[in-house]
């Protein structure tokens, strides 16, 4: 059968030249005999016999037949012939799959996924993002959940609710703008600490992020309305912060003593709020204010005491309301329509009482009906609420109890989630 097939159809690789076939006799090899020698006696006459010898007499003729296809030219290009006619006859079909000649390049961004993310920023200036269903909704006057790991001395400043493709435009204390997408903060858990934001981006020794905005795109229609602690408003068009430097720009030049607090995207023509600590709320028509350059001062806002400061910037919607949280823990909705329109920098009309239960206004932000919002202390509880579950009142009024806190421990954030999940968990505080 080796014969008919060819002395080297099946010769095995590293059988040395004495060994094999020769003639019509076949030389086994120290190995092939000790590999037949160990074979047990009950397995050499279990086998089929001549099932064996026809298989075996099969794949030589196979062998064969495909080493005469191999070495005839003629024989192999009419085999490939009639393999891809066979194809053709089976799978010969319109393409259903586009080919074309130019090429897309995958950047990072391509390769991430888009969701929603809580981004915080600590006092002490530590970073992090988390999945925004990671909390869930709390009756109000829960006690929390823990946001982050800090110090004594440390807690959450700054929360915002992005989407990982977003870009951050982050003004800092020194009037300066940096670009930071939201995919390159680190995500972390509720517990931990996160990066030094110092880390991600090039501030200067004493500098920090005072506020954040995400922008999806740069157009002409839209601008960037700031103000300051000391109730300074300035408004520059949005284009203006389209091209991104690494070490930031100039977004307004401030005074001695003052910073960036807060900070809107803006088309023009709306209405302006600035709250304050001492719970006075000034609105006014945003047309009060020209455009003006980035490295502009801008104009007075607001005018307060100087033991007092602007906390918070809103562009308010009549069909909604304003909700307003104190230090202590208290907080109400007002609607906004109860906010008379004044000329700016005027002082305002009392937007909350801030008295001794209170404490000073910490946060104020707008909302409907179907929002949660989330409240951050100075020891970084963050409880998550249903803005329904909070009281409608007039303005002059104290508000209800939003957050029960810990001795020594203070209210310093407000922010709103515009979705709220479907599931409700009770505290064990109650209602």
């Amino acid at each position: 059968m080796l014969g008919e097939a060819g002395s080297d159809a099946c010769r095995p690789d590293d059988l040395e030249e004495r060994y094999g076939l020769k003639d019509t006799e076949y030389f086994l090899s120290p190995v092939q005999a000790q590999a037949i020698l160990e074979l047990r006696l009950h397995r050499l006459t279990g086998l089929e016999h001549e099932k064996l010898i026809n298989d075996y007499k099969e794949l030589l003729v196979q062998i064969a037949d495909y080493m005469d296809i191999l070495e005839n030219q003629a024989r192999l290009i009419s085999v490939v012939r009639d393999e891809l006619q066979q194809v053709h006859k089976e799978y010969g079909d319109e393409r259903r799959t586009e080919i074309v000649g130019s090429q897309q390049d995958l950047t990072m961004e391509d390769l991430i996924s888009e969701e929603d993310r809580v981004v915080t920023i600590s006092q002490g200036g530590y970073a992090k993002t988390q999945p925004l269903d990671d909390y869930t909704a709390q009756r109000r006057g829960g006690m929390g959940k823990a946001a982050a790991a800090v110090k004594d001395e440390d807690f959450v400043e700054h929360l915002l609710i992005a989407n990982t493709h977003d870009t951050l435009l982050c003004f800092s204390s020194v009037g300066k703008v940096y670009w930071l997408k939201v995919f390159h903060i680190p995500v972390a858990s509720r517990t931990s600490r996160g990066k030094p934001i110092i880390n991600i981006l090039p501030l200067e020794e004493g500098e920090r992020i005072t506020s954040m905005l995400p922008v999806k795109e740069y157009d002409d229609e839209h601008f960037v309305f700031m103000a300051t602690a000391n109730g300074t408003v300035k408004k520059t068009g949005l284009n203006k912060f389209a091209r991104q430097r690494s070490v930031g720009l100039r977004a307004i030049e401030l005074e001695e003593n003052d910073e960036l607090v807060g900070t809107a995207i803006t088309d023009g023509k709306r209405d302006v709020m600035l709250v304050s600590t001492s719970g006075k709320t000034i609105r006014f028509k945003e047309s009060d204010v020209r455009p003006m350059g980035r490295t502009a001062r801008g104009v007075r806002g607001i005018k307060m005491g100087d033991q007092f400061r602007m906390i918070s910037l809103i562009i308010p919607d009549d069909d909604k309301q304003v909700l307003t949280v104190s230090e202590n823990g208290y907080g109400k909705r007002t609607h906004i329509c109860d906010y008379p329109v004044y000329g700016r920098g005027g002082q305002g009309v009392k937007g909350i009482q801030t008295s001794e239960r209170n404490g000073a206004v910490v946060g104020a932000v707008q909302v409907s009906e179907n929002d949660e919002i989330m409240l951050i202390s100075d020891k970084g509880t963050l409880v998550r609420t249903r803005v329904e579950e909070v009281s409608i009142q007039g303005r002059n009024t104290q508000g209800v109890r939003l957050i029960k806190l810990k001795e020594g421990e203070k209210l310093v954030g407000l922010e709103q989630v515009d979705e709220p999940d479907d599931e409700l968990i009770n505290s064990e505080s109650g209602s």
